[in-house]
């Protein structure tokens, strides 16, 4: 059954256990008024509790525990409306009451009685969506012991639920005994607070607040309920106050410890949490500098890298970065200044001796004392930091404060180390540069094609109900088409082929992450194909970079069912032979290709497709390479001529049919060299016992 489905279930559950309750708990509480004997047994609203607990249980079990797409505050956002809501409902029944004054129906035990019933609804309401949420910060950090606590937590609980519905006679202790046990497994429960050191400085604010909340709702809810309940014992010996209930008490007491102690262990990081975030943004800042040459295309980038994460990172106001190119020419780079602005201070201070341009490789120059006597500069303390490559100081990097003496020792060693590393990451830049030049590079390209030989499978799966034969030729040394096969049990066999934008190592090297993606998904169990693809861009998206896309056809063949199910995310369509009537036809079929849409509204943009199949049909897969083949005269082989190649292909091999296929394709554009990688997959249905 969907979550969807069984939410529903669960909440229209817990309004007839509810409403159940409420009838039985006001017959009995009037029977005992009258001296009369209730039509119901005195244990049915106990255990008309026990179900709308239950049935809140695995209401909020799907609307918070297994709502991956909740973070932290998200998670108590959820609770403080939950419990907003809950109190503003409960206000408005002490709004009502009040309105009424000292009419009867106020002093009515019934009415008080139905008052009192839904307090502690919206109170248990309030409260498993508390521990639900709760059991999702506990468990967020995950191991044997705390999973077997949790679990040993939540049986307690069931038997504290038993005790409390059939009044199982205890000593007093054992029951004392059991008390024990459930508040030392609070305790050590509710210790678990790694959550909170994912949090930053606005998020701990905020979480201090709703906190605060969650701990006043709990409050409010108490003093009601006990207060009512006072008020209905005073008149009927039959009523029975459920929130004296073990497992309401128990139930309060986690909530509350683990709120209280999530407070106070929130408040006291609170003075960190700046420093600690501050120190998080200088290793993600040094880390963007160091991988700078894996994720951008020019030295232009790290000096841009640089620039701004030396301000962020030392509070500074400005910047300026004076590079020597390879061709021995000086840029400028500027940040929150203009170049006039940056010519001027460095013009003034040469004038007065002092040369910001000329570094040498290892010193720190602070050029704040003379800053003073420039005009209208509202600058007052600078710091020069050169770059170096190869030993050699090619550059200087200055910040700038408007306040006098605004740099530290701690912040001019942050900006030496960057400065430092991005000299690393500029030599690496002209060493790649170097090294596309020269032979060795041609050497890398030769190992790169075999290292992406060796993914693609020797051997493809196929038993007695299909065959099938794959080709892959490619363009340059390395290329990005991709094709593979995976059986999953005796009856289904999943394959994919998948086209990489772009050519050459990068195209490789994604063709490589789509082979671990294929096997690590696939294996997943009930994974259908547009489930597959949704995984795969939600994992790609992180490797990606933007502007590269990875198109994609991933097909599921179920030789019981005999149909052929798939998901196309924007690859060539996919060309289906039928052997009865001798025709091929396309399966244009929508799907956007991996990559394209980076968030989780993929999924709307993907299908899974199902096609049964016969014996002697055939799949026939192809990369863009195949159709966009051109001739001398620049004219595409195209999706007609393949579809005609293939329909008048009568081979009874397999291999002869591809080898045809290709033959025809080599013929058509008159030459052995191509543009674009050549790839093909062909699957053939086989009659059953052949």
């Amino acid at each position: 059954m969907r979550p969807r489905a069984i939410t529903r279930l669960a909440f229209i559950g817990s309004l007839i256990c509810w409403f159940v309750l409420v009838y039985s708990d006001i017959l009995v509480v009037f029977s005992d008024i009258k001296g009369l004997t209730p039509d119901v047994p005195l244990w049915l609203p106990r255990v008309m509790l026990d179900l709308y607990i239950l049935c809140l249980y695995y209401f909020y079990k799907f609307r918070i525990e297994r709502d991956e797409t909740l973070n932290f505050t998200d998670l108590l956002w959820k609770v403080f409306a939950t419990g907003l809501i809950a109190t503003i409902s409960s206000l408005a029944l002490r709004l009502l009451v009040g309105l009424l004054g000292n009419t009867k129906l106020p002093q009515n035990v019934l009415f008080g009685d139905f008052i009192y019933q839904i307090n502690l609804a919206l109170l248990i309401s309030f409260m498993m969506a508390a521990f639900m949420a709760w059991k999702r910060l506990i468990l967020y950090q995950k191991s044997k012991w705390l999973i077997r606590l949790w679990a040993f937590f939540e049986l307690l609980l069931i038997v504290v639920v038993i005790y409390d519905s059939i009044t199982i006679p205890l000593s007093s202790t054992a029951v004392l005994l059991l008390d024990i046990l459930l508040g030392l497994v609070i305790i050590v429960l509710s210790a678990n607070m790694k959550w909170v050191a994912y949090l930053n400085f606005r998020q701990k604010w905020t979480s201090l607040l709703l906190l605060v909340l969650v701990m006043f709702y709990i409050g409010y809810f108490t003093f009601t309920a006990d207060r009512l309940s006072d008020v209905i014992a005073a008149r009927s010996t039959a009523f029975f106050a459920f929130q004296s209930h073990l497992f309401n008490i128990s139930l309060i007491g986690f909530v509350l410890l683990y709120s209280v102690f999530s407070f106070l262990v929130i408040l006291f990081n609170l003075p960190t949490s700046s420093v600690f975030e501050q120190k998080l943004e200088e290793v993600v800042n040094f880390q963007r500098i160091s991988q700078s040459i894996q994720t951008e295309q020019s030295e232009e980038s790290v000096y841009k890298i640089l620039l701004e994460s030396s301000v962020r990172a030392v509070f500074a106001d400005a910047a300026w970065l004076e590079i020597e190119s390879n061709s021995h020419q000086h840029q400028l780079y500027v940040y929150h200044i203009t170049e006039q602005e940056a010519r001027t201070i460095r013009d003034h201070l040469e004038a007065r001796g002092q040369s910001v341009s000329k570094q040498s490789r290892e010193k720190i120059h602070d050029f704040s004392r003379n800053l003073s006597s420039l005009k209208g500069a509202k600058y007052r303390s600078l710091e020069a930091f050169p770059i170096t490559v190869k030993g050699k100081a090619i550059g200087t990097l200055a910040i700038l404060k408007e306040l006098p003496e605004g740099f530290n020792m701690e912040m001019k060693r942050i900006v030496a180390a960057f400065a430092n590393q991005a000299g690393i990451s500029i030599e690496n830049f002209r060493l790649m540069e170097e090294a596309f030049q020269n032979e060795r590079y041609q050497e890398e390209l030769k190992i790169a094609k075999a290292v992406q030989k060796s993914l693609l499978p020797e051997k493809l799966e196929c038993d007695a109900h299909f065959e099938v034969v794959a080709f892959s030729e490619s363009a340059d040394e390395v290329g990005g088409d991709y094709y593979d096969t995976l059986r999953i049990n005796d009856h289904t066999v999943v394959m994919i082929i998948a086209d990489v934008s772009g050519k050459g190592t990068t195209a490789a090297f994604h063709m490589s992450q789509m082979k671990g993606i294929f096997h690590s998904l696939s294996q997943q169990p009930g994974i259908t194909p547009a489930h597959f693809m949704t995984q795969a861009n939600r994992a790609l998206v992180y490797c990606l970079e933007r502007g590269s896309f990875i198109t994609a056809i991933y097909f599921m063949i179920d030789t019981k069912a005999r149909t052929v199910q798939y998901a196309r995310a924007g690859h060539c369509p996919l060309l289906y032979f039928d052997a009865a009537h001798a025709t091929a036809r396309f399966c244009e079929d929508k799907g956007t290709a991996l990559g394209m849409v980076r968030s989780r509204d993929y999924e709307k943009y993907i299908h899974t497709y199902t096609l049964p199949y016969h014996r002697g049909d055939m799949l026939v897969l192809f990369t863009d390479g195949i159709t966009e083949a051109r001739n001398a005269a620049g004219e595409e082989f195209g999706y007609d001529r393949l579809k005609a190649a293939v329909e008048n292909i009568s081979f009874e091999s397999l291999k002869d049919m591809q080898q045809h296929l290709l033959r025809q394709l080599y013929e058509y554009t008159g030459s052995d060299e191509i543009n674009d990688d050549y790839t093909t997959m062909i699957v053939r249905f086989k009659p059953i016992g052949t």
